[in-house]
């Protein structure tokens, strides 16, 4: 199994902004997978659903960007989902718009969405 969680902020004025960018591009996943993101647990509306015959939540967490860790930790433990089965869709101000990067590990970078991340789980890859 594995846990593909957009980040965000849960308040509308971050709706449309870069920093909602994971929750756009988990809504978009949800819609082109027939993902239903309709369930509420682990502070997050979640979905679950397959993509090419393996079983994945999809997660957009409901705590602020800073707090997202411990949503992640929650459904992780519940799912006992190992951390190298966690994709994080989330805006990175160091990249311009529209560039996309993929990296299996590495610090937060500044993002406190990471660093509450790397810390809950315990790791950075």
């Amino acid at each position: 199994m594995y846990i593909i969680a957009g980040l965000g902020n849960p308040e509308k004025k971050y709706d449309g902004t870069r920093h909602n960018a994971g929750f756009e591009a988990a809504d978009r996943l949800s819609e082109r997978l027939g993902i239903r993101l309709s369930d509420r647990k682990f502070n997050a509306v979640c979905g679950t659903g397959q993509i090419g015959g393996e079983k994945v939540l999809l997660l957009k967490p409901l705590t602020y960007m800073n707090r997202s860790g411990e949503s992640l930790r929650a459904a992780a433990d519940y799912y006992k989902v190992d951390p190298s089965h966690i994709i994080i869709l989330y805006d990175d101000i160091n990249f311009p718009c529209g560039r996309l990067r993929v990296r299996p590990q590495g610090s937060a970078g500044g993002h406190n969405g990471i660093k509450s991340i790397i810390s809950c789980l315990g790791s950075d890859g």
